[in-house]
């Protein structure tokens, strides 16, 4: 990140450089080999719509902005992922890892599950969903089934958003689970960072050479938590404390891989500096409540329920996951290293 850059400028800075993204192809070619994408619901892009869950979004009014229509994301366009896949100068998007041929693990896959956690125990009150270490499996068969050579997976773009749902639907969930009830936040924190090492060794030892890591952001100001552990009325500040705990120790984490391995370029993402006042400036004005109807007590839109006429004045598009102008904003952030640690993701491809 940059030293001494307010959060405020940074955005600005990004936003800029996402509309600039948003009408102009990029020109400079595709920048890596390959791209694989591992994490929740923020990355899922269609995984989970071929398992029995309840965290599924084939539906309208998802995608009401992207070109196909509901696909999976959990977004009204497109996801992070899709950004840096545009951005990296890939012609198409990455597809699921559901469906795709073997031949596509030449070019990258999205194995990301809404619901994905950690944990292994994470999210099992959504039903099916696809945990970091299965993914982590369903990429060795990947390359292994399409022969991809190990020099090639060493120059390939990896990116993992992980964690959220280890706090969502697991840590905080409601009655208090096992975690909850075993673990302080400290020592919850230091649990996720223990599994997620032993899993990025995994990738390592499978060729992963250029990682960026996503931190979790403020999802104690998310509308679901706000609802329910922040009196509906602020964030739930109990919730951002943790998270934070997990933030610092996956940078540390980072940084420890970088020193160990000198053929690695592994990165920090940071989504939690930063406020929702920082973006109202900039006529993003919407943070306390989604951009589409989402029934009491849930937290995905209600399907062919009515949503808001302008998706770029809001945050959250549902009660929990974030509108294309915010994955727009953070994909471009990240890529050119105003929220990174110690390397941009475009260092990562270069």
């Amino acid at each position: 990140m940059v030293e001494g850059m307010s959060k405020a400028l940074w955005i600005v800075v990004a936003i800029v450089l996402a509309v600039t993204a948003a009408v102009a192809p990029v020109a400079c070619g595709q920048e890596a080999p390959c791209y694989f994408v591992f994490g929740d619901s923020q990355f899922d892009n269609g995984n989970n719509n071929v398992l029995n869950t309840i965290a599924k979004v084939n539906y309208v009014p998802y995608g009401i902005d992207f070109p196909e229509g509901p696909t999976g994301r959990f977004s009204n366009g497109r996801n992070i992922p899709d950004v840096i896949a545009e951005l990296a100068g890939f012609n198409d998007s990455i597809p699921p890892f559901a469906g795709a041929s073997r031949a596509q693990a030449n070019i990258g896959l999205n194995y990301a599950s809404g619901g994905g956690g950690i944990r292994e125990e994470t999210s099992q009150n959504l039903g099916e969903r696809i945990s970091l270490r299965r993914q982590i499996n369903n990429h060795q068969s990947a390359i292994i089934n399409a022969a991809v050579p190990r020099r090639q997976l060493r120059r390939c773009l990896y990116t993992i958003n992980i964690g959220s749902n280890d706090y969502l639907n697991n840590y905080f969930l409601q009655p208090p689970t096992s975690a909850r009830r075993r673990y302080n936040p400290e020592q919850f924190a230091e649990s996720l960072i223990r599994l997620y090492n032993i899993y990025l060794k995994q990738l390592y030892i499978l060729g992963a050479r250029h990682v960026a890591l996503f931190g979790i952001g403020k999802i104690g100001c998310t509308p679901r938590i706000i609802a329910s552990l922040g009196g509906g009325v602020g964030c739930a500040e109990e919730v951002n404390q943790a998270v934070e705990l997990f933030n610092n120790k996956l940078e540390a984490l980072v940084a420890d891989f970088n020193d160990r391995h000198s053929s690695v370029k592994f990165t920090y993402v940071d989504l939690f500096s930063g406020n929702a006042e920082d973006f109202a400036a900039l006529g993003i004005t919407v943070g306390d409540r989604s951009c589409c109807t989402v029934n009491p007590g849930e937290e995905l839109c209600a399907q062919n329920g009515p949503v808001c006429p302008d998706r770029t004045e809001y945050i959250f598009w549902d009660n929990v996951h974030t509108t294309e102008t915010i994955n727009v904003v953070i994909a471009v952030a990240a890529f050119n290293g105003n929220t990174t640690s110690p390397f941009s993701i475009s260092e990562l491809v270069e």
